[in-house]
């Protein structure tokens, strides 16, 4: 695909970013939907808990009840519960005897017949509040003694019918919709600015082409350190064994060089029997290999000659195999002896290239496995190499070029599988 075609870093940080504000703005508003609800229900439970409990305590209930016949009960009782039904915000108001028959009801057809809901807990002096159906339908209702010289003598139900709970809730629906709209245009603005800040930083360069200008780093970065650990080491070893001759023990540093020209040797010969494999993971390598050396880890690296040369270009391929050395041999140089860093290069199923970089380190946490793989986590301290790009750049590339990243344990392997090149 051509740069022109393909969408900027730019953009694509614009839409990442208002992806993210979208989905916030719907699940805050499903939260303050949802809290709206269970308000409403609180309050609603507690008004008809204090309505009940006024009506229970007022003495014309209890001298209603105890008078006479059920027929005077409802004729004094009933305008009481019609006037709180109105003043109030209680769907209903059920006055009963202790069998639950009705003295009072919104529908006066219903007086007299049972009650729909538990009265045993009243009934003994004690108070419910629950959800039930009645003949309104759904409702949250309290029922609770009418007490008189110790004794129950009648109950008392008020309630709210869920269809009121809900119409609290709707009007409460243009605030919870005015805080989403605020967070929304919040969120907007803020990937407006960051597209623009990566605009001005990267232009309308393709988010491919940034991240190849941070392969390109990553991949100057790790064979410069390879290489000037090469250097540093053969500095060492030349310094030494000019010093060695000029005290005349010249068997000694013969077998400094020596000792120095057969570990490279093994390398490169591994490197050279490998017909299709990259000169410059190659040099790569013996840099690390001396890099190892010199912080003290075991290097050990295995190339098949049968391993195929994998589609990534050179500087892809050095940012990768460079960058799970570097965390192999950090991890080890950590850890307890003996220190070791092992890298293999194999042909795997398909026509594929497989690399494998083992450690003798501690492990990665079961809870880190996924988070190492994310943009800016490092678990090394903040500062140059605390960077937390490596392994998000490794995946990045891998995945790109249809390959998969996977990470064992015991020991640490990060094992990387590549598509191999067809000839």
């Amino acid at each position: 695909m051509a740069a022109g075609s393909a969408a900027s870093a730019a953009s694509r940080v614009f839409l990442a970013f208002l992806g993210a504000v979208v989905l916030i703005t719907v699940l805050l508003a499903v939260l303050l939907s949802f809290q709206a609800q269970n308000t409403e229900r609180a309050e609603a439970e507690a008004v008809t808990l204090a309505v009940a409990r006024t009506i229970a305590e007022m003495p014309e209930v209890a001298a209603a009840v105890q008078s006479g016949s059920a027929a005077s009960a409802t004729a004094q009782l009933q305008p009481i519960a019609v006037r709180i039904m109105d003043d109030t915000p209680i769907d209903f108001v059920t006055i009963m005897t202790t069998e639950g028959i009705r003295l009072t009801h919104r529908d006066p057809a219903e007086i007299g017949r049972p009650y729909l809901g538990t009265i045993g807990p009243a009934r003994e002096g004690g108070t419910l509040t629950e959800e039930a159906v009645g003949t309104l339908g759904p409702s949250l209702r309290s029922v609770v003694p009418v007490v008189s010289d110790g004794e129950v003598v009648a109950m008392v139900s008020a309630g709210i019918t869920l269809g009121s709970v809900g119409s609290g809730v709707v009007r409460q629906l243009p605030f919870v919709i005015a805080i989403a709209v605020a967070l929304a245009a919040v969120g907007l603005a803020a990937a407006w600015f960051a597209g623009r800040f990566t605009r001005r930083i990267a232009g309308d360069l393709p988010a491919s082409a940034v991240r190849d200008a941070v392969s390109s780093y990553e991949s100057v970065r790790t064979l410069g350190e390879a290489l000037r650990a090469q250097t540093h080491e053969h500095g060492n070893r030349m310094h030494t064994a000019v010093a060695l001759l000029e005290l005349g023990r010249t068997d000694e540093a013969i077998g400094i060089l020596t000792e120095t020209s057969r570990q490279s040797q093994e390398l490169v010969d591994q490197v050279a029997a490998r017909r299709q494999g990259d000169p410059t993971v190659g040099a790569l390598l013996l840099g690390k290999a001396a890099q190892a050396r010199e912080r003290g880890v075991e290097w050990t690296a295995e190339i098949d000659p049968a391993a195929p040369r994998s589609t990534l270009t050179p500087v892809d391929a050095v940012s990768v195999v460079g960058n799970l050395i570097d965390n192999a041999l950090d991890a080890a140089a950590a850890g307890p002896a003996p220190r070791e860093v092992r890298v293999v290069f194999a042909p795997a199923p398909g026509g594929a290239l497989e690399i494998s970089v083992s450690d003798s380190g501690p492990g990665v946490p079961p809870e880190l496995r996924e988070r190492i793989f994310a943009h800016g986590f490092s678990t090394k301290p903040a500062g140059a190499e605390g960077r937390g790009v490596g392994l998000a750049l490794v995946r990045s590339i891998v995945e790109a070029a249809g390959g998969a990243v996977d990470l064992a344990e015991n020991p640490t392997t990060f094992q990387v599988i590549l598509p191999g090149r067809r000839r």
